[in-house]
């Protein structure tokens, strides 16, 4: 990354207020200062280091690095866009997803106890805009499309789907 790009993250998280982080008490401020802050946010996420290998790369302790990492991720993840074009395709399809809680989960074919879960796509940007509610995992695609309220999230919206969405105003 060069000096100019990465002078924009570090730009960004001082807007979100990142430069006036401290560690929620009175006391002393951070060791590294906002640049060098991001830098080990940055190295932690591309790398597989942990925070006790991470923390001295930077002259500071594991908890120091953990903390940093806590406070600055969030400053640095996208921010959801609010309005999308209505005309742009979107894909749904559903995924099941293993869990033990039994209240909403029912036993299903490939896992003991799982939920579907309604998940929306927009084809463009590859981004999730929309997640329908839970549902239990022994439900057919189809019927927790209806019932998981994704179907309202993308209404007027061209949607696209696999066989198993047959019935349902989807191409």
């Amino acid at each position: 990354m060069q000096p100019a790009q990465f002078r924009r993250p570090v730009r960004l998280v001082a807007e979100r207020g990142g430069d006036g982080i401290a560690d929620g008490r009175p006391g002393r401020q951070w060791a590294p200062d906002l640049p060098d802050r991001v830098l080990l946010l940055a190295a932690y996420r591309r790398t597989s280091l942990t925070m006790r290998q991470i923390g001295p790369l930077f002259g500071v302790s594991h908890s120091a690095a953990h903390r940093v990492i806590d406070s600055l991720g969030p400053l640095l993840a996208l921010a959801p866009v609010r309005r999308r074009p209505v005309d742009q395709i979107a894909i749904v399809d559903g995924t099941l997803i293993p869990t033990r809680d039994h209240r909403l989960a029912a036993p299903s074919k490939n896992y003991r106890y799982s939920t579907n879960l309604q998940v929306t796509i927009d084809t463009s940007t590859r981004l999730v805009i929309a997640v329908g509610d839970p549902q239990p995992g022994n439900r057919n695609d189809t019927i927790v499309y209806r019932t998981s309220g994704i179907d309202q999230k993308l209404a007027g919206r061209p949607v696209m789907a696999d066989g198993g969405y047959q019935g349902n105003r989807v191409r």
